[in-house]
Formats: structure tokens, C-alpha cells, sequence
């Protein structure tokens, strides 16, 4: 809180802002997972309302609820409901075109529709279902805060051009579904005054205003200060993608969100699960568990790799579906291995050409202003950020943000109690510290990867998953 306070009294200084902000102290935002979901009982909001300062929350809401273990992202039991959800649209491709994404297990939407099917009686004695950013806010705020419009975009339920509930997928769903999620609402909405609760019992201000609340992967766009054109990339265990899209084309794969900090536009996600471990194994196995020898050996070879690719996946992939080792020469022919060094560069130049590629089939193009953001462990490393400023033809910039939600969430605390005025969340964050350049393209980098991109996409077709055949290790 202390420090949301800090940051927008120092971003908005000299400013007519900051005559607005004064009157308006301590915005309070949180960032939590996405996809999870929380069934209120019926007259629960009367306990919301009426709240004793006297009593713990976990006292007072012990009776709230009609489902007492509330599915999270990692429930992988819809699939049946998948499955009704986009057959009764018409399809997988018309659920994206419609929700942004394909039916997905850990979606909302879908466990609601598991609930309702085998539970009907509890979801009758539910009278609001919140996610857990929303449920969130709902305490803070002491009623039913509605779902904003970037996380309610990842529940297979809203339709994202129009920013409301799609009625084909709530009738698939589940009866009366509309009433239950209430209206959804702008990312920025500031959704009223705290609660008297939290103002006797631990002293909040009753000046504090609250947020809508939004799930992790919108605030972490937000901490991260991606603006049109830009591309977040996060290096870890997992590599993610946030792109920033103003024209996005639905596909089966990825997720195309409402944005967060502007509802005009869009952000689009993608998850490639074959990340640091991925390349932490090829470290061991050619270069001796060095990251120095890594990076060396990642110089010694030229772009582009003589035309040798690689496919490198240890676990089944998300995007691509796809699982194994698969290497192909330069006249597309597969081999069974490659010299240390050039698997080294054929690891790396495939994550990347592959994360273009995806992003590219979203709806995304490489612009001149495009600037990549990148941030996790391997953005340490200037060797491989050199191939990822190559391949995607545009600088490459690093963020030390340990924590790009919550920094995130604390900025759209300061921007929602400002965006009615149409300041933008850029301004807001104007002083805040700004990324650094780590790495320019190459000149002729786009000359050279052009061809090579296309080839690996062609050649991404003959390694999708096929469980009658064993892949090449």
C-alpha cells in the first residue's frame, strides 16, 4: 500500500493529476491466479454488507459458501465440457473467434459447467460466482465486485470485441448463468470505497478507493510497461509471451485477453513449457553445465546455424503439440544429432523462431518501433538475447523486475483512480525506472531469418504429436 501511495505521488508531480490523486489515498489493487472460481451461497452478500470488525474473515465467511474446495487453474477434469462448450458454437476456431481462445480445461466457463452438471442443487443455492480476482475485491469492498474485462476475457464465456457475456456460451454452461456473474466491467473501473471492515479493524483510510481487481498474466503486462507494439517475454521455467495487439486473430492456440490498461486493445498470451530446464539440459549435455561455454560455444557457430534446426522438447509442448528431439539438416532431412555447438545454437534459434512464428499467426507484426522487454534467468545472458534480437529483427530490452504482477497491480491502482480523466497508464508510470538496452539486431538479420523462419514453420508440421509414431531422440 505504502509503496502504491509513493509511486503515483511521484509519477503525477507538477501535474493537474496529482490535484485529483490527492483526494484519494491508498488505492488497493491485488493480482491473483487466473481461471479459478468462488460459489457465494445465497445471502452471503448480507454477511459481506455487515461484516463485525470484531471477527476474522475466515470466522465470518465460514457459511458463504456452496462449494467448499473451489476449482483453480490447474483443474484438468472439464474436458467433456470442453468439448459440449465448443460444439455448441459451432466449433473450437468459432469459441476463439468468440472468447479468444479455444475450450480450455482450467477455463471458467467449463467448471462452471462441471458444477452445474453434477452438482445441480449446489449451483442453485449459489447466488454470485466471482474468480478469485473479483472475490478478492469482493472482500475489500464489501459486496459482489463485478469481474473486469481482461480476466473475465479468460473464462470461455466473454465475447472480447463486445465486452459482454456471449449468451451462446453461458446457455451451454449452465441455466441463469448471466445473473450469476454480473456485468463485467473496464480493467480500470474504480469500484467504490473499502469496506468499514477493514477501516475499524485494521485502519484503513475510509478515503481508500478500491480497483478492479484482474488476474496475474494481465497485471504482469501492466509491471512490465508493455505499450503498443511491444513484445514481454519472460525466460523461465516456462517462457512466456505478452504481446500487445490492436488487431488479433484468434487461433486454436494461445489466448487473445482484453488489455488490461487500455480496453481498446488487446494482449495476446502464449506458454511454451520447454523453457530454462529445456535449455539447462542441452547445457549439461554439451557444454559441461557452463553457461559460459554455453554462450561461447553460441558464438563460435554463425546465424542462421548453416541452416541446421532443432525441435527440443522434453515435455509434451503447448505450442506447438509436440514432444521429443527432432533435428533436420539444411536440406531438410532428419538427423539423429548434431556437433555440440550446433545443437547449442539450433536449441536456441528454434525457441525463438518458434515464439515469432505463434505470435505472428496471433495477429502480431514485427514493427519498426517494435521493442522486445525480456525478463526471467536467461535474460541475463547477452549471447542468447543477441539471437532473440536477431530473429525477431527488433532491440532487445531487460527489465530487473522480480515481480512484474504485484508491480503491476500497484500501478493500475494509481492509473484506475486517473483513466476517467484519460491519462493513460504511460503517464501515470512516467518516472518510474525505464528497461535498458541490452542488444540491437544484427544488420541483415531479417534478410537472414526470413527464409529460415518459413522453413521452420513447414517443418514444425512434421513434428506434431502423433501418437503412432516414436519420435527422433
Amino acid at each position: 500500500m505504502s509503496e502504491s501511495h509513493s509511486l503515483y505521488q511521484g509519477s503525477v508531480k507538477n501535474s493537474s493529476v496529482e490535484q485529483k490523486l490527492g483526494t484519494a489515498r491508498q488505492p488497493q489493487l491485488t493480482q491473483v491466479k487466473q481461471h479459478g472460481s468462488v460459489y457465494w451461497k445465497k445471502g452471503s452478500i448480507q454477511t459481506l454488507k455487515n461484516a463485525s470488525p470484531e471477527l476474522p474473515l475466515h470466522q465470518l465467511l465460514k457459511a458463504c459458501f456452496a462449494v467448499s474446495n473451489s476449482p483453480i487453474w490447474m483443474d484438468s477434469s472439464t474436458a467433456s465440457q470442453c468439448s459440449n462448450l465448443e460444439k455448441a458454437v459451432g466449433g473450437a476456431q468459432r469459441l476463439a473467434a468468440i472468447t479468444g481462445s479455444r475450450a480450455y480445461e482450467r477455463f471458467t466457463g467449463n467448471q462452471i459447467a462441471k458444477i452445474y452438471s453434477q452438482n445441480p442443487e449446489v449451483y442453485a443455492q449459489t447466488e454470485r460466482i466471482s474468480l478469485v480476482s473479483s472475490f478478492a475485491a469482493s472482500l475489500f469492498l464489501g459486496a459482489y465486485a463485478p469481474i473486469d474485462y481482461s480476466d473475465g476475457s479468460g473464462m470461455n464465456l466473454l465475447q472480447i470485441w463486445e465486452k459482454v457475456w456471449s449468451a451462446s456460451c453461458l446457455d451451454a454452461c449452465a441455466p441463469g448463468l448471466e445473473e450469476k456473474l454480473g456485468s463485467p466491467v473496464p480493467s480500470h473501473s474504480v469500484l467504490g470505497s473499502i469496506s468499514p471492515y477493514y477501516i475499524q479493524r485494521y485502519g484503513f483510510s475510509p478515503d481508500c478507493k478500491v480497483v478492479a481487481f484482474t488476474g496475474d498474466n494481465p497485471a504482469s503486462l501492466a509491471g512490465m510497461r508493455l505499450q503498443e507494439g511491444d513484445i514481454a517475454i519472460s525466460l523461465g521455467t516456462s517462457d512466456t509471451l505478452f504481446l500487445w495487439i490492436q488487431e488479433p486473430t484468434p487461433a486454436l492456440e494461445g489466448h487473445i485477453l482484453c488489455n488490461p490498461v487500455d480496453s481498446q486493445t488487446f494482449m495476446a498470451l502464449l506458454c511454451f513449457k520447454n523453457g530454462s530446464l529445456m535449455r539447462e539440459r542441452i547445457r549439461d549435455d554439451c557444454a559441461s553445465g557452463s553457461w559460459d561455454e554455453f554462450s561461447k560455444a553460441l558464438s563460435s557457430t554463425v546465424a542462421g546455424n548453416n541452416g541446421n534446426l532443432g525441435f527440443y522438447f522434453d515435455v509434451m509442448e503447448i505450442t506447438p503439440e509436440a514432444v521429443g528431439i527432432h533435428r533436420f539438416n539444411s536440406d531438410n532431412q532428419k538427423v539423429s544429432d548434431f556437433p555440440k555447438e550446433v545443437e547449442i545454437r539450433a536449441l536456441i534459434e528454434g525457441q525463438f523462431m518458434a515464439k515469432r512464428i505463434h505470435a505472428e499467426k496471433l495477429g502480431y507484426k514485427v514493427m519498426p518501433r517494435t521493442r522486445i522487454l525480456a525478463t526471467g534467468g536467461a535474460s541475463h545472458n547477452k549471447k542468447i538475447l543477441q539471437v532473440l534480437s536477431d530473429v525477431f529483427n527488433a532491440p532487445v530490452y531487460t527489465i530487473d523486475t522480480a515481480n512484474s504482477a504485484c508491480l503491476g497491480s500497484a500501478y493500475r491502482a494509481i492509473h484506475g483512480l486517473v483513466a476517467e480523466t484519460n491519462v493513460s497508464l504511460a503517464d501515470v508510470v512516467k518516472l518510474a525506472p525505464e528497461p535498458r538496452l541490452a542488444v540491437t539486431p544484427t544488420t541483415g538479420a531479417e534478410e537472414l531469418y526470413r527464409p529460415l523462419l518459413k522453413r521452420y514453420a513447414e517443418l514444425e508440421q512434421k513434428v506434431i504429436y502423433n501418437p503412432t509414431s516414436c519420435p527422433v531422440k
